[in-house]
């Protein structure tokens, strides 16, 4: 099947301006999650509907109905943060500098695109050496500190390199607190993940357990899978005054064919959509047309702001989100801005835990979306 073209940007289209101001806000520092909930599903989640209200994810198939449609991402981790060293200048023997890579994007079975940190002093041609029988060559080098490394292996042999020497890719604002360390390998993975080639979370699904999907499945409600692998975008900040004039970087997804048709037979009875965080929303949108899911497999880059008309979906299982990122933004674009910063200031004075490792919201989408 031939790939719909990626789409480059949804949302209010003909407004010439949108603040990132809007979309910012203070949050305590205490309330950002370093370690998830023990079991998972024993997580609270607010419910932003009409009104607010608290509850627990174990509550979730009670806001639901039979007939409804989860649909969740299957989409695997990988060991993507590498740290190594840029070799000495072979004729004077300075220049060796200790550099850390998150790769982002495969772009063959040897090549990666990947965000270098420090990047300032990076040159296309120098060999990065993250251990004694594995290094790369930087081929390109952007903006942002955005680079193309083509690796010494490939294939199956690059994949147990990652394994043996990369770490679980934590964002920012965990690694801040705490080093990666052996129970992210298993904490920062849903129970849904199948196929390699994320590098960060779908942090939604990390909520959901066995007995949860069983407690669903009583309920009448039905469950299908579709992968997106994740980027960095998940929670890097948008650095634009204008969020229009942000760029996304591009995700791969893939939609079934199954999946395309439970979920468009479960609108045609009345049903209701309930994408497992903004992945799973972003790639549904990505591929409705007309009312309807078609199946995909490709690249998509589609960012959603305020003023989006959702087509694909109705109700929104995700966790909180940092302030100026692109998720944020998504989720004021599906339920309502001044919505969502009444949500967000009431989750803060009830102490919920926030970002990936932290508590979840239900939302449900706006009427006038």
């Amino acid at each position: 099947m031939s790939p719909r073209p990626a789409i480059r940007r949804a949302g209010a289209a003909a407004a010439p301006r949108l603040p990132i101001e809007d979309f910012d806000y203070d949050l305590p520092p205490q309330l950002i999650a370093g370690r998830p909930c023990v079991p998972r599903d024993a997580a609270r989640m607010l419910d932003i509907g009409d009104g607010l209200r608290d509850a627990g994810v174990r509550d979730l198939p009670g806001f639901l109905m039979p007939g409804d449609i989860v649909v969740f991402n299957e989409t695997r981790v990988i060991p993507a943060r590498l740290t190594g060293m840029r070799g000495a200048d072979p004729k004077t023997g300075r220049g060796a500098a200790k550099i850390e890579a998150t790769l982002f994007h495969e772009e063959d079975s040897a090549a990666w695109r990947a965000l270098a940190r420090p990047a300032k002093r990076l040159r296309p041609g120098d060999r990065l050496v993250f251990a004694a029988d594995f290094a790369a060559e930087v081929i390109e080098k952007s903006g942002e500190g955005e680079i193309l490394l083509r690796f010494d292996r490939s294939g199956d042999s690059l994949r147990a390199a990652l394994a043996a020497y990369g770490a679980m890719p934590l964002p920012p604002y965990i690694s801040h607190l705490r080093p990666p360390d052996a129970r992210d390998k298993t904490d920062y993975q849903t129970m849904f993940a199948r196929y390699a080639g994320a590098v960060a979370a779908p942090t939604a699904g990390l909520h959901f357990t066995p007995e949860l999907m069983a407690a669903l499945q009583a309920r009448g409600v039905r469950a299908a899978p579709l992968t997106l692998h994740v980027g960095p975008g998940t929670f890097l900040p948008v650095k634009t005054e204008n969020v229009l004039d942000h760029r996304m970087h591009a995700e791969t997804g893939f939609i079934p064919e199954e999946t395309a048709r439970a979920v468009n037979a479960a609108r045609e009875s009345g049903g209701r959509v309930l994408a497992v965080g903004t992945t799973v929303l972003r790639l549904l949108e990505t591929a409705a047309q007309e009312g309807r899911v078609n199946p995909f497999a490709g690249d998509t880059d589609i960012f959603i702001t305020p003023g989006y008309r959702f087509r694909a979906v109705d109700l929104l299982f995700t966790n909180f989100h940092l302030p100026r990122s692109t998720l944020f933004i998504l989720v004021c674009a599906f339920a309502g801005t001044a919505r969502m910063h009444e949500a967000y200031a009431y989750a803060i004075a009830a102490k919920y835990r926030f970002y990936s490792y932290g508590d979840s919201c239900l939302i449900h989408r706006e009427r006038d979306n």
